[in-house]
């Protein structure tokens, strides 16, 4: 997968910007803050879908500095995990090929045999949705991912012949916009940096720099861009589809954590969805 340097220099300068009518959560606290009962729409299932950055190694181009080894981050990490537990899940979907369930249900029950030893598979994956899975005793992770690549720099590679002036001048400067996203995301603490990753404009941001952009950029007779932005979203539909293989009722409660552009996509289709219903990150993220 291809990106231009300029999207890894762009989003590793990211922070957390200011949510409307949420106060502003510290570190300090209460781990187990009492969560309000928001009231489910009958008939939907209840979907806590968390964005956050990869903290581990990742084959992205684009990276937070974030040492998953570091005792203080997994001591971050597991207090993010008992805030999200109180959303009470009874699936629990990660940022893991499907195909791989079976080696993630065998590092899973490896870390519920022995809790204590830190695991940093998949980075977040065990830093985080472990120990939520291990908290609301659940016995199985699904990995619901799907990989593919798409070449994020083709505006740059063609003639482009469509709109060049939007498409250059908004990667040139694509915090024009939302100003309050453009400050130094790796000076923030782990709560901050997730505070930003699911904030509702910067998960906007991520689906228009990632894949609508790139409908400004085409030859004279050609869709080259939007034809790459399709396989992100083709990706991220075919991510939404794992979703829906795994059996369900009404009864269940679903938290998924996956990269914030995953997040994005999946929350476009949720909230369309006769089956499904997301609730505020924020009700839980304190």
């Amino acid at each position: 997968m291809k990106y231009p340097s300029l999207l890894f220099a762009v989003l590793i300068t990211l922070s957390s910007c200011k949510q409307e009518e949420k106060p502003t959560a510290t570190a300090e606290q209460p781990k187990t803050a009492i969560v309000k009962e928001v009231a489910a729409t009958p008939g939907k299932i209840q979907v806590l879908n968390f964005a956050t950055f990869h903290m581990g190694s990742t084959s992205d181009a684009t990276s937070t500095e974030f040492d998953e080894n570091d005792q203080k981050n997994q001591k971050d990490a597991k207090a993010i995990s008992t805030m999200i537990a109180q959303f009470k899940p009874t699936i629990i979907c990660v940022e893991v090929p499907w195909e791989k369930n079976e080696s993630l249900d065998q590092e899973y029950k490896a870390f519920l045999a022995n809790p204590e030893k830190p695991t940093t598979y998949y980075g977040e994956v065990g830093l985080v949705a472990f120990e939520v899975g291990r908290l609301s005793k659940l016995t199985k992770i699904y990995g619901i991912d799907h990989k593919m690549g798409y070449n994020y720099m083709i505006g740059q590679e063609i003639e482009n012949a469509i709109d060049p002036k939007t498409h250059d001048a908004y990667y040139a400067d694509p915090f024009k916009s939302t100003p309050e996203l453009a400050v130094n995301m790796d000076s923030l603490s782990l709560l901050d940096k997730l505070k930003l990753t699911n904030n509702p404009t910067f998960l906007d941001f991520l689906i228009t720099v990632n894949a609508d952009m790139l409908a400004f950029a085409g030859t004279e007779n050609g869709f080259e861009g939007a034809d790459e932005a399709a396989k992100y979203y083709q990706r991220n539909l075919r991510i939404y589809s794992n979703l829906n293989r795994i059996p369900m009722t009404q009864d269940d409660r679903v938290f998924i954590l996956s990269g914030g552009s995953h997040t994005a996509f999946l929350n476009e289709f949720m909230n369309r969805s006769p089956k499904y219903e997301t609730v505020d990150v924020f009700d839980y993220l304190k």
